[in-house]
């Protein structure tokens, strides 16, 4: 299996104004990484003047009013809308800006066909693998923010990036720090990549306890500001596992050489053994413009408003075993990377269900995991290949509708 990963080794780095020209598109512009990556550029610009890092592109899904303001401030060629029926909203909020306007998913994929050079891919869930693949297509500098849409249709990517030749960068905080301590990306002399876990709000809370969580303590990350669903599977733990099929897929990684450990106060993001004994660690404060920043200027380093890093003052840096028997979440996604086939797909999206099912108040917390287990042991082609998109986006609405109805039985 190929890496997905960009191993392209440089003989010689881009100068700094070429990096600085790059015409950028963000994906889900409006959600926390985008809106993290837009406070990067706005922080080179201060730095390096208003033309650094011109704007092809923004979109957004449901937030029409965040994304009319970073379209006023950020000033893209085109701004777009997923909701079809806030397109007049935006087009009134954009009147006299020249910038162009449009809505819809297609609209979506559209923007990152257009022309540039970068595409941030901050898009949430599975929703993100048509236009991350149309950006792959196009063979640009993609940089991937969703671990769903790799965990998905790892395959179906790797495929189109060998196609056409697209860099793929990984800015999750973990697989970044595994890019840069792998440098060109080949794991081939790493014995095992250990990525971490904050171990969520509940990693010291009893199974009693969890089965009454309530969604404000479930969302309520203690060290990173994200999206409620990423915070959530973080809650249980499934986020670590996505992350784990994500490493498997982004470096060719073999599940024997992955694995998991709480680190609670998120600073080292990787360890990475090596067959002579080394072992090398990332380390940085749980700040996601820290991974954007190296994203944008890859392969150099640009400057980034992200908060630094002072070993004396933690004093204390603390690591445990996962808790496999009160986060059975993580079990079961270990179980679909060594399973492989569409079994990640299947996981993926009864997660993506039974997790908007708990933010709805629908089931509880600790349904999260046993409707997706249940999903799991459902027969519907679940052991095939993941070659095609057309499978995955078709195994991926089974196993949502299938996931649905298992989520209103649970919750009656």
């Amino acid at each position: 299996m190929k890496a997905i990963a960009a191993t392209k080794i440089w003989d010689e780095l881009p100068a700094m104004d070429e990096v600085l020209a790059r015409k950028i598109t963000v994906l889900g512009s409006t959600g926390s990484i985008g809106v993290n990556t837009l406070d990067v550029i706005a922080h080179v610009r201060k730095l390096h003047g208003e033309g650094a890092m011109p704007i092809t592109a923004l979109t957004a899904g449901e937030n029409v009013k965040v994304l009319i303001e970073q379209a006023r401030a950020m000033k893209p060629k085109l701004a777009v809308i997923g909701n079809e029926q806030l397109f007049g909203e935006l087009k009134a909020g954009l009147a006299g800006t020249g910038i162009e306007v449009m809505a819809g998913r297609q609209a979506v994929i559209d923007a990152a066909s257009r022309d540039s050079d970068f595409v941030m891919v901050a898009i949430m869930g599975a929703a993100a693998i048509e236009p991350a693949l149309a950006a792959i297509r196009r063979g640009v500098v993609v940089a991937l923010a969703n671990k769903e849409c790799v965990v998905a249709a790892g395959a179906v990517f790797r495929d189109a990036m060998e196609k056409s030749g697209a860099s793929v960068l990984p800015v999750d905080s973990e697989h970044n720090a595994i890019f840069q301590v792998l440098g060109s990306g080949d794991a081939s002399e790493a014995e095992l990549v250990t990525i971490t876990a904050s171990g969520g709000p509940f990693r010291e809370w009893s199974l009693e306890r969890m089965k009454a969580a309530t969604v404000e303590e479930a969302v309520a990350h203690p060290n990173w500001a994200m999206g409620r669903k990423i915070s959530l599977d973080s809650a249980t733990l499934m986020n670590k596992g996505l992350e784990l099929i994500e490493a498997h897929f982004l470096f060719a990684l073999p599940p024997e050489k992955l694995g998991v450990v709480v680190h609670p106060q998120s600073i080292v993001h990787c360890l990475v053994s090596y067959e002579d004994g080394t072992t090398m660690a990332h380390l940085s404060a749980p700040d996601m413009r820290t991974p954007i920043a190296h994203a944008l200027g890859w392969p150099r380093r640009i400057p980034s408003p992200s908060r630094r890093l002072d070993l004396a003052k933690l004093g204390t840096l603390v690591f445990q075993e996962p808790a496999h028997d009160r986060f059975p979440a993580l079990n079961l996604a270990i179980g679909t990377m060594r399973s492989g086939g569409m079994a990640p797909t299947v996981l993926n999206a009864a997660n993506e269900i039974a997790v908007q099912a708990f933010l709805d108040r629908r089931i509880g917390f600790l349904d999260i995991p046993r409707v997706v287990a249940e999903a799991l042991d459902r027969d519907f082609g679940s052991n095939g290949l993941a070659g095609n998109l057309e499978a995955v986006l078709g195994t991926d609405a089974r196993a949502r509708v299938l996931a649905e109805e298992i989520c209103q039985r649970v919750g009656t």
